[in-house]
């Protein structure tokens, strides 16, 4: 385990999930899965929800598929997901408390950001109340990667685009497989709780350098 300070950083890269961590989503992709199972005629499936949060869009929509037998294209699948979920992200989502003014607060001590996430471009520019593009050095969308987060790859991708060495850099994560995988790259890991149920919080408590109960207070 490293020893990780939030404040002052003791990183000079930081690079963080969004769905969960900055911002609580659950219950929309959640809403999306429902959706898209019902529309085919299937039972919705949490453990094929959680499987999703990790794979991102196109290896999710090829995953399901192949375990469904679906007749669907991958790319329609792919737009499906995006359409609804834009959607859904417009008017609804915003940023966690405190979590914005860390986000600016380490950009004004020169920690350069970036933002990990299997989100789609389209959705993140969907939303009206939080501009990811504005608030991040760089951006990095699953579908810029070959892999899923239980793959390192996104990480690795944002902190070659920050210009920072692995061992530079701290991931901000709520889901284990992402933990783990920055780990293994050689990055400081902060687990962040989130609203979902799912959330296995021990695992997380032991795999991460850090565990974090929300954004508020982070700051003194």
């Amino acid at each position: 385990m490293r020893t990780v300070s939030l404040w002052p950083p003791s990183f000079r890269a930081a690079v963080f999930d969004f769905d969960g961590t900055l911002a609580e989503t659950w219950q929309i992709w959640r809403r999306v899965d429902e959706i898209f199972f019902s529309s085919r005629g299937l039972e919705f499936d949490e453990s094929a929800s959680a499987t999703l949060a990790t794979l991102g869009f196109a290896a999710g929509a090829q995953w399901c598929v192949e375990r469904y037998r679906l007749r669907d294209a991958v790319s329609d699948i792919v737009d499906e997901w995006n359409r609804l979920g834009a959607a859904l992200y417009e008017n609804d989502v915003r940023l966690r408390p405190g979590a914005e003014g860390y986000l600016c607060a380490l950009r004004g001590s020169g920690v350069r950001l970036a933002l990990a996430t299997t989100n789609d471009p389209h959705v993140l520019g969907a939303m009206r109340h939080v501009d990811v593009y504005g608030l991040f050095d760089e951006v990095v969308c699953g579908r810029e990667v070959a892999r899923g987060k239980d793959h390192p790859d996104i990480y690795l991708e944002a902190a070659r685009r920050l210009g920072a060495t692995p061992d530079e850099c701290a991931v901000f994560e709520d889901i284990l497989p992402g933990t783990l995988s920055a780990a293994r790259a050689g990055m400081s890991t902060v687990a962040v709780r989130c609203e979902d149920p799912r959330q296995p919080e021990r695992e997380l408590r032991e795999a991460a350098d850090l565990w974090l109960d929300g954004w508020e207070g982070v700051l003194p």
